[in-house]
């Protein structure tokens, strides 16, 4: 009978034991897991999270620490679209990760954002870096505004090379006409906060 009791005991202490070393795996396994995680990612699941959400937005503080407010639409490798909330409609930008100086989130988008999230096969754009993104703004003459550390231009994106873009400065609500030109700005992608612009079909 003592038998029976000590081998149920052992049995349970053995159940106990491996309960706790899977534990500790799981709870090791969500550290790495979380250590591995990026802003881009987080980035991507709420912008996940507010495809469900209209009314939701996340705010931004950019480098320089203006606020911006928007709903990411699609994201490269080292930049996102997002409609611009609170200015006109249609009301576009492109942001590069490395404007943002911080991503003000409610705690809710906050813990949503740590979920994991299953990996889809990785698109085209998804590869793309900030210079093909500028280059196609470029090849459709859109007008954009241009806001750097040094302040906002308008104009018109000439070109995008390896690591700058060419900027024709004019005045907003006039196209690109080489006599309304005030200047031209070669501007490093380093030095470029955030460019906004009108939907472009």
């Amino acid at each position: 009978m003592r038998w029976d009791l000590l081998f149920d005991d052992l049995e349970a202490r053995l159940d106990q034991e491996q309960r706790d070393e899977e534990r500790a795996l799981a709870l090791e396994e969500e550290r790495l897991r979380l250590g591995r995680l990026g802003l881009r990612d987080r980035l991507v699941v709420m912008a996940g999270v507010l495809e469900h959400d209209p009314g939701a937005v996340v705010r931004i503080e950019l480098r320089s620490g203006e606020p911006v407010t928007v709903r990411p639409s699609a994201f490269g490798r080292d930049w996102l679209t997002a409609e611009l909330v609170g200015g006109a409609p249609g009301h576009r930008c492109v942001l590069p990760f490395a404007a943002i100086g911080a991503v003000l989130a409610g705690p809710r988008l906050l813990e949503r954002s740590l979920e994991p999230h299953a990996e889809p096969a990785s698109s085209l754009t998804e590869r793309m870096g900030l210079a093909f993104v500028l280059r196609d703004l470029s090849r459709r003459r859109a007008p954009v505004h241009l806001l750097t550390e040094n302040g906002r231009v308008h104009g018109t994106i000439d070109r995008a090379a390896r690591d700058h873009l060419d900027l024709a400065v004019h005045p907003a609500g006039t196209p690109r006409r080489e006599r309304d030109v005030q200047g031209y700005r070669l501007v490093p992608f380093d030095r470029i906060l955030l460019v906004s612009f009108d939907s472009i079909g």
